[in-house]
């Protein structure tokens, strides 16, 4: 069964633990079932690839790996500072809520 997470794909987060930690980026992908998101430019690593249609010239791309949900927190996009998020229910639905300054973060 797969967990609900506080982080959604298009969200902008702030790395807190691990080599990358202090850098802000873009959730590119979200993993609920393993836990685990994509962000843009952090835990990059090298991935040899064959020639292929896509790519004609083959060798090493670099490409962002998966990072643990825990070692990432939500940035707020009013107050622009790291925040855990609260849920609000309004008309059947749930609406994430910034801890630190009270407004909605999902629009």
């Amino acid at each position: 069964m797969a967990k609900s997470m506080t982080v959604r794909k298009g969200d902008k987060v702030r790395v807190i633990a691990g080599k990358d930690k202090g850098k802000e980026g873009k959730v590119l992908r979200s993993m609920p079932e393993k836990q685990r998101i994509v962000v843009e430019d952090v835990a990059m690593m090298k991935k040899a690839t064959r020639p292929s249609q896509r790519n004609q010239q083959g060798g090493i791309i670099e490409m962002e790996g998966t990072i643990h949900v825990s070692n990432v927190m939500l940035v707020c996009p009013s107050c622009s500072e790291p925040t855990r998020a609260g849920r609000r229910r309004e008309n059947g639905t749930r609406i994430r809520v910034c801890k630190k300054c009270g407004k909605d973060i999902d629009k």
